[in-house]
């Protein structure tokens, strides 16, 4: 049974402001179809007392702790600037 049409695929691209041509709407329309086929057969799983998760594994902050260190100083950071201007980098005005 067909769950999606070439209308329907049409009906979405404009929605989401896309353009497909005729030949790629007859492709994306049977590969769109068997996506949601696969969603049919996987939304009638019974899932009847298994608890929601959000991730799969336990997730661990992997970032460093944020330790406050030495910073160059001023002139350290401007040495190598093209221009400077009233102590920091001079660029180019964006309109």
């Amino acid at each position: 049974m067909k769950r999606i049409s070439s209308d329907d695929v049409k009906h979405v691209a404009r929605l989401a402001e896309l353009e497909f041509s005729d030949e790629q709407i007859s492709r994306i329309t049977p590969q769109l179809d068997k996506i949601l086929e696969h969603v049919a057969r996987i939304s009638i799983v019974d899932t009847e007392g298994i608890q929601s998760t959000s991730h799969a594994v336990e997730i661990k902050n992997v970032l460093r702790d944020d330790i406050a260190d030495d910073s160059i100083s001023q002139e350290e950071a401007l040495k190598n600037a093209p221009e400077e201007e009233d102590g920091g980098f001079s660029v180019p005005r964006i309109d």
